[in-house]
């Protein structure tokens, strides 16, 4: 006699969650994050999808948390796009500044780094992650072309390479204020010119 498994957390765990969150990583890495589903997730853990979202209200959301990244795409879009259009650039370095100047969250952003620069799969995971989940909807959201979003984040990610993986003086010890007044109206141009 088979007996049917009811939906929900299922009995003997402690530790769902951190089981769903193993799977998410083993089904993030291969699948990527663009063709992982929230199904295949729960598959993968043994439990229903329902208590998938349970514990994680969207996949972005499943996805920072099993990449510890130190952002969520659904606090930060609110954060970027509202307020006046012109402090865009300045509202956008000042949080890549200021998320990275925390050593805590800091490595994980930095160990993803290294990861995506030696290996492919991570690389196409988390590029995917940032194009869709964040870089294309802000760029959605200002009304500018994806290229130019791509620009704002590849001189931004350099930054942050300077700073951290580099440690080229005088840009690692530099004021976060210092380098939001240098580079928030480059951002900006990018953010902003060509957009009616």
């Amino acid at each position: 006699m088979t007996v049917k498994r009811r939906p929900g957390r299922r009995p003997g765990s402690a530790d769902t969650r951190g089981e769903i969150l193993a799977a998410a990583r083993k089904v993030f890495a291969e699948k990527g994050f663009d063709k992982a589903t929230v199904r295949g997730i729960a598959r993968e853990a043994a439990v229903d999808p329902a208590l998938v979202h349970h514990y994680f209200d969207t996949k972005e959301g499943m996805f920072v948390a099993a990449m510890k990244l130190p952002f969520d795409p659904a606090e930060l879009l609110p954060m970027l796009l509202d307020g006046p259009r012109e402090q865009v650039g300045e509202r956008l370095v000042r949080f890549v500044l200021t998320i990275t100047s925390d050593a805590e969250a800091r490595q994980p952003l930095l160990a993803l780094i290294r990861s995506i620069m030696s290996n492919e799969q991570a690389g196409g995971m988390v590029r995917e992650f940032l194009t869709n989940a964040l870089l294309y909807r802000v760029a959605e959201g200002l009304g500018v072309p994806h290229l130019r979003m791509e620009a704002a984040f590849a001189q931004l990610f350099g930054v942050v390479m300077a700073r951290y993986v580099i440690r080229m003086e005088p840009m690692a010890s530099a004021d976060i204020e210092d380098l939001v007044a240098l580079l928030a109206p480059t951002i900006q141009r990018y953010l902003a010119d060509g957009v009616s």
